[in-house]
Formats: structure tokens, sequence, C-alpha cells
């Protein structure tokens, strides 16, 4: 009985650890430099991220300037094939929150990240034709735990996202051998 006893609290103790990692605010913005994979997709208009849509992008890594800029990585597919595309975000005065010109002018914003597993983007974007909104979850492996993508199923549905209108990026191409190649490249370089 004390034995059990004992593993129940350790199992207390260890979830509550996990959950304390978790940073909803006052961002160390160095710490989100580093390789990324997108995981999960969503927004109020499906189109803008199902193939071909302008907001399909796959996050390589992100780069934290000195002026707390930050620059995005990415692939896109144009015409099938994988295409890198550099995108520098400007950091505005609110805490965890940048914006850029891409398909419009975006406004997004961290909403929590643990620094060493995953972290989840909440975007508006703003153009002419529409505005819209973008959820991403980025993790530092190619996937993550069913509870960290249950979480994001649960942001999504506050922002009123629909569960049919999110995608598993890890179950399509995600440009993965161009990711790779081109580190291949690099090192071959040096």
């Amino acid at each position: 009985m004390k034995l059990l006893l004992l593993c129940l609290g350790l199992i207390l103790v260890r979830a509550h650890e996990e959950e304390n990692d978790v940073v909803k605010g006052n961002f160390d913005i160095s710490e989100i430099s580093g390789d990324w994979y997108s995981i999960l997709l969503a927004s109020d208009i499906k189109e803008k991220i199902e193939e071909n849509g302008s907001m399909r992008v796959f996050v390589n890594d992100i780069e934290v300037l000195s002026n707390s800029s930050l620059i995005f990585t990415m692939h896109t597919k144009v015409n099938g094939k994988c295409t890198k595309i550099s995108l520098i975000c400007n950091k505005t005065e609110k805490d965890g929150e940048y914006d850029v010109v891409y398909d419009g002018y975006n406004l997004f914003r961290i909403i929590e990240t643990d620094y060493e597993d995953y972290i989840i983007f909440h975007l508006v974007n703003t153009n002419q034709e529409q505005a819209f909104q973008l959820m991403e979850l980025y993790a530092r492996k190619p996937d993550v735990s069913p509870k960290v993508k249950e979480k994001f199923v649960r942001y999504c549905q506050g922002m009123e996202i629909p569960k049919e209108n999110i995608l598993d990026l890890t179950q399509v191409d995600r440009c993965l051998q161009a990711r790779q190649s081109e580190a291949a490249q690099v090192s071959s370089a040096e």
C-alpha cells in the first residue's frame, strides 16, 4: 500500500513539473532559436492551409536576431516542388507578438511553449480579400505526444476553429527531404 501511494505521489509530482515547464508569457525569445517541425496547422478558412493554400508552409528553423526580430526559414510547395522561403518577423511592443507581410499583413503571437518540445502560435491575417486566423503547432522533433496535440485542439476550439479544419502535417509530405538535402549541402560546404 505504501509503495502504491509513493508511486502515485511521484506521478503527481512529475505531472506538476511537466506543467511548470510550460511558458505562457514573459517569453525568453532566445530559447526558441533552432530547428522546428510543423506538426499541426489549423485555420477558420481551411482552403488557406490545404494543399496549394498560401499558408501551407513547413517550418525548418527559427532564428532570433539581436533586435528580437525572428527569421523563419520554411518550405512551401510551388507547382509540386518544395521551395525554401525566409520571412523576417518584426517584434511588436507586446510580449511574444510579431508581425510580417506574407499573403497580406500577419500579426501573430506565441500562445505557449516549453522551449524544448513544442511551441503554439496564433496568427491573424488581414488582406484585401478576407481576414482569417491560423493556429500552428511546431515541435523540436518530427512529432509530439498526443497530449500536446489535444492541447492544440482545445486552443483551436477556443478560437472557434472547427476540429475538421485542423490538419495533421505529420501525415503529409512536409518537404523533409528538401530540408535534409539542404543540411547536407551546408555540412559538405564546411
